[in-house]
């Protein structure tokens, strides 16, 4: 790991480090200028149009009538989901909602609770579905992460307990799952890896450390390692893991947002990874929205592209707005066939709805 590496990794998560390290991270810090990502914190001109507002409110209004009595969304074949539910709060909380307040208030706080229901005592976060459950956590663990962030767990101070002790238990398990290389699989043992996996941890990490969480900086440096294993010096893309199979553009959208999220954002795998997306998926051009991993890819491209800023943001965002204008069905909702409309509805909103900046994760 470079030096660069560390110094950035050690700027933005070296307040929560244990012991002397803290300090240290601290004195090492460099000048700010040095280290703030290109994108604002307020829409520029022009990001928020006149035809996006009604198409997110017609979507909200469409998410909120798939919720079921207990709080929880499902995913065809999954059933009742713990990473769906947390991605459809978080695409309310993205229009500025909170657990309680806002129109769609109650809809969020029954989903928090149908995540809170389902926290076991190792701190796994999962429902019905067996299939991969880390997915499930490290969204369930990232949508924990922004709630306490931005409510300190709600008024009331039961819930607020519940929602810290949920939060602290579901990161000590991604922390104590990281494999030997620096990433994380589909169960919560420390064996093999992948970067799709990986991703949704390091997200869940980071909005725990904004929340002032403690986090590990060895963790972190490690998860970095893994991610930059998996990058292919040949196209600049990045494979599924490392050592094995091709680049592909939405693994690629997550390795250069596990960097991002890492604390690493100035490095030539960025720039790399950042011209592969775009020659490879530029919206309307090169990902058909029938793909399977669409909506996957785009989350992640669009946060990728925020937080590369400049004319990367700028063309990305105009181009993948107008297509997920056009893709919005008449019900309000976004088709994904292969887990569900409540979770393609989900991905449409946040992707829409990020020039906004509400979420703490997406605010520099």
């Amino acid at each position: 790991m470079s030096a660069r590496w560390l110094m950035l990794t050690a700027v933005v998560f070296g307040t929560v480090a244990i012991g002397a390290h803290a300090q240290e991270a601290e004195e090492a810090a460099p000048p700010a200028e040095e280290v703030v990502p290109s994108a604002a914190n307020a829409p520029a001109e022009g990001e928020i149009t006149a035809e996006l507002d009604p198409v997110i409110e017609k979507g909200l209004r469409a998410l909120a009538a798939l919720q079921e009595d207990d709080g929880a969304y499902s995913g065809g074949r999954y059933g009742k989901h713990v990473g769906i539910t947390a991605l459809a709060c978080l695409a309310f909380m993205a229009d500025g909602h909170m657990p309680g307040r806002g129109e769609y208030g109650r809809v969020i706080d029954r989903g928090l609770d149908f995540i809170l229901n389902n926290v076991n005592e190792t701190g796994l976060i999962a429902a019905e579905t067996s299939h991969g459950p880390m997915y499930g956590h490290g969204f369930a663990a990232l949508f924990l992460g922004e709630v306490y962030g931005m409510t300190a767990g709600g008024a009331d101070s039961a819930r607020s307990a519940r929602v810290y002790d949920a939060l602290v238990k579901a990161n000590r398990l991604i922390v104590q799952t990281q494999n030997d290389e620096g990433g994380w699989r589909y169960n919560p043992v420390p064996h093999d890896a992948d970067i799709s996996v990986t991703i949704c941890q390091i997200m869940a990490l980071r909005s725990a450390r904004n929340a002032g969480i403690e986090i590990p900086k060895q963790t972190i440096e490690r998860a970095i390692d893994y991610v930059n294993g998996c990058h292919n010096t040949q196209d600049g893309g990045f494979r599924y893991q490392q050592g094995h199979g091709a680049s592909a553009w939405p693994r690629t959208a997550a390795g250069v947002a596990s960097l991002f999220y890492a604390g690493v954002y100035e490095d030539e795998m960025i720039d790399r990874g950042v011209g592969y997306l775009e020659s490879k998926a530029f919206p309307g051009k090169s990902s058909g929205i029938g793909g399977s991993h669409y909506f996957y890819g785009h989350y992640y491209a669009v946060q990728a592209m925020f937080m590369a800023g400049g004319t990367s943001w700028g063309n990305w965002w105009a181009a993948i707005r107008d297509e997920l204008i056009e893709k919005q069905i008449e019900d309000g909702s976004w088709t994904d066939a292969h887990a569900g409309n409540a979770y393609g509805t989900a991905m449409a909103l946040i992707i829409l709805q990020m020039p906004k900046r509400y979420l703490p994760i997406f605010q520099k």
